[in-house]
């Protein structure tokens, strides 16, 4: 991993998409059969206000150190970094590989939302809180989709979420327009 993509300038839009493939076939009587064949992964598009050469300039110094698809850094959407909850402290999860309800525990306190991102710290792959939970140190938190991998008393990070990501594609292009600034968008998917 070769580090976080800078944060400033702030990107002005953040479209975070998930990709899960499925196979489905459907016969002429209408049966439909579906099974999934990969795990699922985020994908974010940053789009960021025009820019002068010098704000941009550590964007695509940053991203030529990537080495096209090569490497994976960090990155945090702006639009979706903090929890929609009241979560504060230090929540920890157990759960087993395959699992979508993990058991709290630790010294957090409130709530999170249906819609919240999580991380656990053992994990790069980034999870999705799809009940909501009243408290946080207590009960079990349903996420989407199941863990890759099992979580014991681990930390549970709820701001500030991290997605290990890589460059969608080979080539990054940008734009200047007659007022000499630079019109830039990025893609990446979560790197598993």
């Amino acid at each position: 991993m070769s580090g976080q993509l800078p944060t400033s300038p702030v990107a002005r839009n953040a479209n975070v998409s998930s990709e899960q493939n499925t196979l489905v076939s459907v016969t002429t009587s209408g049966r439909v059969q579906a099974r999934q064949i990969d795990g699922q992964r985020f994908t974010i598009t940053l789009a960021y206000p025009p820019m002068t050469r010098s704000e941009f300039a550590p964007i695509k110094a940053f991203l030529m150190k990537q080495r096209s698809r090569l490497n994976t850094f960090t990155v945090v959407p702006p639009t979706i970094k903090d929890a929609l909850g009241t979560a504060s402290g230090t929540p920890n999860g157990t759960a087993s590989a395959g699992d979508t309800s993990i058991t709290l525990g630790g010294s957090g306190t409130g709530t999170l939302k249906a819609g919240d991102y999580i991380k656990f710290a053992n994990h790069d792959k980034v999870y999705m809180v799809v009940d909501d939970q009243s408290d946080i140190s207590t009960g079990t938190l349903t996420i989407e989709p199941p863990l890759r991998t099992a979580v014991s008393s681990t930390d549970i990070t709820y701001d500030d979420i991290p997605f290990t990501v890589r460059l969608r594609n080979d080539i990054q292009e940008f734009s200047i327009g007659t007022t000499n600034l630079y019109q830039y968008e990025l893609d990446v998917i979560e790197s598993l």
